[in-house]
């Protein structure tokens, strides 16, 4: 498998030099440059072309989630996962809404970390789970960022979707959906596919919300 080629951003330098020791462990990451502000990241995003831009909210100058268009704009291809101490649901918003494909914390394991990154890489969307209440309420108060699906649509998904769509809610990726509905990956994947085409929704964060606001959490 190619490695996945990571863009770390952030501007305490001992804490960027020890995540980078500590992703590149992993052959499953390779770590192409870093950045310690929002224009060095959009310029090293341009020049690298990073499969994932890991980034910082607390930067100088312009905060993460303000740099987000920017960096969309360097490197249109790159996820942004965004890595921050910040459980604010205003940050939580405001990184979705511009663009980011995960928001997770610094409290993260360093093996949490490297699932996150490929499950970004992969195009899923990645919270932190303890994140998952204010996800909610975020994207409810964000004008537009759950589609309306009609009420009843819940109503055409089989038993085994409605479990995934739970284990959705709960921000579990395909591997530990999977796991605890002891089938195989590439079946939650077909799953999760009905599901969103069922409930004309767009992506697994929408899912969540869809879910958490039927109390199916």
């Amino acid at each position: 498998m190619t490695p996945i080629r990571l863009l770390v951003v952030d501007d305490h330098t001992l804490f960027r030099r020890g995540l980078i020791a500590l992703l590149s462990q992993h052959d499953s990451v390779a770590i192409v440059g870093e950045a310690a502000d929002a224009g060095e990241a959009q310029r090293r995003a341009a020049e690298l072309r990073p499969d994932v831009i890991l980034l910082d909210n607390h930067l100088p100058g312009v905060r993460g989630v303000d740099a987000l268009p920017g960096l969309r704009d360097a490197a249109p291809a790159a996820r942004v996962l965004m890595l921050t101490v910040s459980e604010d649901e205003a940050d939580l918003a405001a990184a979705l809404k511009n663009g980011a494909q995960g928001y997770v914390l610094k409290t993260i394991e360093g093996d949490a970390l490297v699932e996150a990154i490929t499950r970004c890489a992969r195009g899923e969307s990645v919270v932190s789970p303890e994140l998952t209440g204010k996800l909610v309420t975020a994207l409810r108060n964000a004008n537009g960022a759950a589609a309306a699906a009609p009420s009843d649509a819940i109503l055409t998904l089989s038993p085994r979707e409605r479990d995934t769509l739970r284990c959705i809610a709960r921000g579990a990726s395909n591997k530990e959906i999977a796991r605890t509905l002891n089938i195989a990956e590439t079946t939650v994947k077909i799953h999760v596919q009905h599901i969103l085409r069922k409930l004309d929704l767009s992506s697994r964060v929408q899912a969540a919300v869809y879910a958490s606001e039927r109390g199916l959490v």
